[in-house]
C-alpha cells in the first residue's frame, strides 16, 4: 500500500514539474489581461477604431509607451519611434525628411501622431489600415530602423524590465511580434489632442472668445474662394471641423488623400504607389492642422519650412496638375490675400495648438523618469 502511494506521489510530482517546464501559453490573441482602459472620446469626435483582438489595458498602454521610446528597436540602437516623433513637435520631427539609423535621410517626413484612434489609413500613402500594422513598418524599413523582429525580441527578452511588463499585459512573459505591435498601437491610440483654444471656443463653448484677428482668420478658413472676388481660403474642404468631425485632417473616404498642387511633376507619386492608379499620382494623406504651429516643416517632403510659408503656398494657389483636387480652385491663379488676411489666418491656425497635449507627461519618455 505504501509503495503505491509513493509511486503515485512520484508520478504526480513529475507531472507538475513537466507542466511547469512548458513554455508559457501563447495568449497573443483576443484574451485580455490587465486592467481594462476606456478611451475617452472627445465630444463631437468620431467613434474610435479599436480592434476586438486588441482591447486596451493600462498595462498594455504602459508597455507600448516604453517600446515607443525604446532604442533597442533599431539596428544600431541609436533611434526609437520617438526620435522621429517628438512630443514637443506634435509627435513629428524637425527635419524635412526623417533621419534613420546611420544618419540616412528618408524621402518623406514623419507624420504627426495624434488622434490616430479615429483614422483608418496610415502613412502618407495609406498603405496600411491599422495601427497594429503601422507600428512594425519603421522597424523593418531599411532606411528607418533597419532591424528584424527576431533581433528586437531577443534584445527585449534580455532586458529585465520587459518580460514582467509583457506578462502584466498579456498573461505570460512571452515576447512576440504581435504583442509588440499591439502594445505600441495601444499607446498611440491614447495620443488624443482636443484641448486647444479652438476647442474651448467652438466645440466646447466654454465662453472663451477668439480675438478679432483670430475670428477674421476663422472666417477666412471656413469660406469658399471665389475666383472673381477672391477672399475665401477653401481650407475647410479638407480641414474643416464639420467636414472632419473636429479632426481637421484626413477623415472619411472622400477626404483621405488629396493632390494639393504641391508639385507640377511628382517624383514621389504618393497614393498611386499603393493603388497603381494614375489618377492617384500626387495624392497624399491629408494631415491634421491641429498643432500646426509646431509640426513644421510641412508636406510629405518637408518642403515648406514654416507657417508663413505654408500660408504663402496656399495664397500662391498651388501648381496645376491633372490630378489636382477640385477644391484647389486657385491653382495656377493665386488668391491674392492681403497681409492682414494672411496674418489673420495664421492667428486662427495658432488657436489649434493644444499645449496640454504637447506637455502631457503621460506621453513622455518613461526611460528617463
Amino acid at each position: 500500500m505504501n509503495r503505491k502511494w509513493i509511486t503515485l506521489t512520484l508520478i504526480t510530482g513529475a507531472i507538475l514539474m513537466v507542466s511547469q517546464c512548458k513554455d508559457d501559453p501563447d495568449t497573443s490573441g483576443p484574451i485580455s489581461y490587465g486592467t481594462p482602459y476606456t478611451l475617452e472620446v472627445p465630444s463631437g469626435f468620431p467613434q474610435a477604431n479599436t480592434p476586438a483582438d486588441n482591447p486596451m489595458t493600462e498595462e498594455g498602454i504602459r508597455l507600448g509607451r516604453f517600446l515607443f521610446y525604446e532604442k533597442a528597436l533599431s539596428d544600431d540602437q541609436s533611434i526609437s519611434c520617438a526620435s522621429c516623433h517628438m512630443q514637443e513637435r506634435a509627435f513629428t520631427d524637425a527635419t524635412p525628411t526623417s533621419v534613420g539609423t546611420r544618419g540616412i535621410f528618408g524621402r518623406r517626413k514623419a507624420m504627426p501622431l495624434f488622434n490616430l484612434a479615429f483614422h483608418d489609413n496610415f502613412f502618407w500613402d495609406g498603405r496600411v489600415q491599422t495601427l497594429e500594422q503601422q507600428s512594425l513598418h519603421p522597424i523593418r524599413d531599411t532606411v528607418e530602423m533597419d532591424n528584424d523582429l527576431a533581433t528586437v525580441i531577443q534584445r527585449l527578452s534580455a532586458n529585465p524590465i520587459y518580460p514582467p511588463m509583457f506578462k502584466a499585459a498579456y498573461g505570460s512573459e512571452k515576447i512576440t511580434e504581435d504583442r509588440i505591435a499591439k502594445s505600441i498601437a495601444q499607446f498611440e491610440r491614447t495620443l488624443i489632442s482636443a484641448n486647444s483654444k479652438f476647442d474651448r471656443v467652438i466645440r466646447l463653448k466654454t465662453g472663451e472668445q477668439f480675438t478679432e484677428l483670430e475670428q477674421r482668420g476663422y472666417e477666412l478658413f471656413t469660406s469658399d474662394f471665389d475666383p472673381n472676388g477672391g477672399f475665401g481660403g477653401d481650407c475647410f474642404h479638407c480641414h474643416g471641423e464639420r467636414e472632419t468631425r473636429y479632426l481637421f485632417g484626413a477623415f472619411g473616404r472622400d477626404l483621405q488623400f488629396v493632390n494639393n498642387g504641391l508639385k507640377a511633376v511628382y517624383t514621389d507619386e504618393g497614393r498611386a504607389e499603393v493603388t497603381n492608379d494614375p489618377a492617384d499620382v500626387g495624392k497624399f494623406k491629408v494631415p491634421s492642422v491641429r498643432n500646426v504651429e509646431f509640426s513644421f516643416p510641412y508636406m510629405h517632403d518637408g518642403s515648406i519650412p514654416n507657417l508663413d510659408s505654408l500660408i504663402g503656398f496656399y495664397n500662391f494657389g498651388g501648381h496645376k496638375h491633372v490630378n489636382v483636387d477640385p477644391n484647389m480652385k486657385a491653382a495656377g491663379i493665386g488668391r491674392n490675400w492681403s497681409l492682414g488676411q494672411k496674418q489673420a489666418l495664421a492667428a486662427f491656425l495658432r488657436t489649434l495648438t493644444d499645449y496640454e497635449f504637447l506637455e502631457d507627461t503621460t506621453f513622455s519618455n518613461p526611460h528617463i523618469q
